[in-house]
């Protein structure tokens, strides 16, 4: 018998590393074996319901790219920087070597935090895992993670959800099914075909197994989380994902964390909002986002301070703060929330330059963020001159062009108590269209103001 397994001549380091890793996923496996439902008739538990409600209300965050390939910077070209492994076509054996260089010392989730609840945001999602397969967590059944592969060597996912729980911040997780690093990954899809070394066979369901149990991972280690902003189904569209399975995972875990999906449709079953990447719900802009909006669940639109998510070192095409200010509040307009994109540097920090934007986004949410936080979408939608958001019996008019002055909201003419100006509390000017079509809303220059003038209708 003792001949009849033969290990090879392993250091007790390595020995222990390599059980470690076998304990888990035998465990993380055994957890995934259970039975698990089809979300076909998926029912939110109450605590999903209310979940939705706080998301509605909270109506601002930050997205968060990083990875090893802020190291990169975006080598030097325009674009997309996280995408560079796929833009360069850098070999798997050649990519694995960033890790190696990847050491945030400047990293900082308390300063993170504290940056966030200045900026006036609620939430933050983070990448636990993008298109590079690099796992930016403790992960127990991939040694291609930042604790076992970099010399910095800490769970910065462990870190930020702790001081997200000591400063009142939810954080959800951004997790890519796309994996050009798994070897199992295959048949590829429509990205990373010039990756050279890439596996050339795999069992695509052994892959989801992976994945599942990487999601096991993150639903398990960090206590109570947001949810999960999945992405990267776009680049295998008619492969079986096994959607249900997964999305029952993670509400057996997590009956209260939401799901979302950036696959550029309209929801699946057990999928508790709908995202639109840089694109305003309804618009396609960008080529590849789904005009249709959902009823059903609540929206949320996620969008970049210049060209790239992950950092670009080159890329400073920064948008200004007003037009980010009224991305968000048209968004608003359409009862989305806004998901605001930060890529930090590979020493941890946060870009200066977003930070300044972040503050002073932060400033005007103080003076007008009862007029975002908490609202739903408007009773007609976002016009060229601006959008509308409403709490109960009060409509917010935001103008956010007001050209010669005299705004026309055609389609909407309710009873209204009292129509003021929000600064100082002076009377606005409103009349009925001809034909009892709308109403007129006159504002004089002398009220204008620089980025969003707002009009506050309270309705009888």
């Amino acid at each position: 018998m003792a001949d009849a397994l033969e290990l090879p001549n392993l250091n007790l380091d390595t020995m222990r590393h390599f059980l470690l890793r076998l304990f888990a996923l035998i465990f993380f496996t055994g957890l995934l074996s259970t039975s698990l439902t089809a979300q076909e008739d998926y029912v939110p538990t109450q605590e999903n319901l209310d979940n939705r409600e706080w998301f509605q209300d909270a109506k601002y965050g930050l997205f968060v790219h990083w990875g090893v390939y802020s190291i990169m910077g975006g080598g030097g070209d325009p674009g997309i920087a996280e995408w560079i492994m796929e833009q360069k076509n850098i070999p798997i054996v050649q990519y694995e070597k960033l890790p190696g260089f990847f050491n945030p010392t400047q990293f900082d989730p308390a300063q993170w935090v504290s940056m966030v609840k200045k900026a006036g945001m609620k939430y933050i999602t983070i990448t636990s895992k993008h298109h590079d397969g690099f796992a930016m967590y403790d992960s127990k059944v991939s040694d291609y993670n930042i604790v076992d592969a970099t010399p910095y060597g800490k769970d910065v996912i462990g870190m930020l959800k702790e001081e997200c729980d000591k400063q009142g911040i939810k954080l959800f997780f951004y997790h890519s099914q796309l994996d050009w690093h798994q070897s199992d990954y295959f048949p590829h899809g429509r990205t990373g075909k010039g990756i050279a070394d890439r596996s050339q066979s795999g069992d695509f369901n052994t892959y989801i197994d992976y994945m599942n149990t990487q999601l096991t991972e993150l639903l398990t280690q960090y206590g109570e989380i947001g949810g999960i902003w999945f992405d990267g189904m776009w680049d295998k569209p008619d492969a079986d994902w096994r959607l249900g399975e997964t999305y029952a995972l993670i509400h057996k875990h997590q009956p209260g964390a939401l799901i979302g999906s950036n696959h550029h449709k309209m929801p699946y079953p057990g999928e508790d909002f709908m995202m639109f990447e840089r694109d305003l719900p309804g618009e396609n802009s960008m080529g590849f986002n789904n005009t249709g909006i959902s009823d059903a669940v609540p929206l949320e639109m996620c969008e970049t301070m210049n060209g790239s998510w992950g950092f670009n070192i080159i890329d400073q095409n920064y948008k200004s703060i007003e037009k980010l200010i009224h991305t968000m509040v048209r968004a608003a307009g359409y009862g989305a929330n806004f998901l605001l994109n930060t890529g930090p540097m590979p020493n941890g920090k946060i870009q200066p330059e977003n930070v300044d934007t972040l503050m002073a986004i932060g400033q005007w949410l103080e003076s007008y963020g009862e007029t975002v936080y908490g609202t739903r979408g408007g009773p007609v939608k976002p016009q060229e001159w601006g959008a509308l958001t409403t709490k109960e019996k009060t409509v917010f008019v935001h103008v956010l062009n007001p050209g010669e002055g005299v705004i026309e909201i055609e389609g909407y003419l309710p009873k209204i108590k009292s129509a003021k100006f929000f600064d100082d509390g002076s009377k606005v000017q409103v009349k009925v269209k001809k034909g009892k079509t709308g109403m007129v809303l006159t504002i004089p220059k002398e009220k204008v103001k620089p980025t969003d003038t707002v009009i506050v209708l309270t309705l009888q």
